[in-house]
């Protein structure tokens, strides 16, 4: 693994933390989702960029790292990158609700068996 490939997945951690700490400070994912002003654009923003570093992971052909997480679920979080990007009013709130709850904490524990190997 090379550092600049390892550095995208310590920033991928990172955006799940950023989330993690929105959703922890409103006191829920639905209660974040629902706040038009800072917390739904911070996470959709978050999402995005996790989305971003997958993409440049791919484009480095960092297999090594990529091999650790599951094809459809890196395909399914750049799909929501690319309708964040091109339709954010439109955002299926129950897609990004699925995804806090359920894929960014196997992506944080995917990340972190990375790291520490």
């Amino acid at each position: 693994m090379s550092k600049e490939s390892i550095s995208k997945v310590y920033l991928i951690l990172e955006k799940i933390d950023y989330i993690e700490q929105i959703v922890d400070n409103s006191g829920s994912i639905t209660k974040a989702l629902e706040d038009y002003v800072t917390d739904r654009p911070a996470i959709l923003m978050h999402l995005t960029a996790i989305a971003e570093q997958f993409n440049k992971l791919k484009k480095e052909h960092a297999d090594d790292i990529l091999s650790a997480f599951d094809d459809n679920d890196v395909k399914g979080m750049y799909d929501v990158r690319t309708y964040i990007a091109h339709d954010y009013e439109g955002v299926n709130l129950a897609i990004v609700e699925w995804i806090i709850r359920n894929g960014l904490p196997k992506f944080k524990e995917q990340c972190k068996t990375l790291i520490n190997t």
